[in-house]
């Protein structure tokens, strides 16, 4: 069984993060693909004025209805704490016997990955998949060199999606919703969810 894990904190899910899932799931040829929302990131501190269960819906509405082959999980939200990859791989490995995994990473994790908790046991248990929504080729050179020293250090499996270049984030779709601007790069299912619960806007 060959199945895929997107994990990210979602908030909110964007055409970004569905177009790399698109690609993810179409290039790489799985059978299923897990979309998991994390609880906690270790490496990054969450946007504090959303609740879990927003995030899960949203991620909810974003992927779900792209194929019968996404799932969205909240096995990283049931956990609580911190939510660390490793933990995520064993319990697909452990609850589907051993499928071949493949993990999907932005261009920030590929070149840190070294720093995550157990990254030996990651790549040791998955194919790295990276996608690239940024458009900046001066990283380039830094990226190769990253791969390499996976490769050489854990004989790591690193492939690339192609992916066209979408240059937004959360952060900024956040801000330009609690200023009331348009928002482009949100499907109408999220955006709506957005207005109605009044999410993103300064208390």
């Amino acid at each position: 069984m060959k199945i895929g894990i997107y994990g990210g904190t979602f908030d909110p899910p964007h055409i970004g993060h569905i177009n790399a899932c698109k690609a993810f799931l179409d290039q790489i040829e799985l059978d299923v693909l897990y979309v998991i929302p994390v609880y906690k990131p270790p490496h990054k501190n969450i946007f504090s004025g959303t609740d879990v269960t927003s995030r899960l819906e949203m991620t909810r509405l974003a992927f779900q209805e792209l194929s019968n082959k996404i799932v969205v999980s909240d096995i990283e939200i049931k956990r609580e704490g911190r939510s660390y990859t490793a933990d995520t791989l064993k319990y697909f490995k452990d609850e589907l016997n051993n499928p071949e995994i493949y993990f999907l990473c932005g261009t920030d994790m590929i070149l840190t990955m070294d720093f995550w908790y157990k990254p030996e046991y990651i790549f040791e248990n998955a194919t790295i998949v990276y996608a690239r929504r940024e458009s900046d080729e001066n990283i380039t050179a830094e990226i190769n060199a990253k791969c390499k020293l996976y490769e050489e250090k854990y004989n790591a499996s690193i492939l690339s999606i192609d992916l066209s270049a979408t240059e937004v984030s959360s952060s900024d779709i956040r801000k330009r919703i609690s200023n009331d601007e348009n928002e482009v790069y949100l499907t109408p299912s999220i955006y709506d969810y957005i207005l109605k619960n009044g999410l993103y806007k300064e208390k």
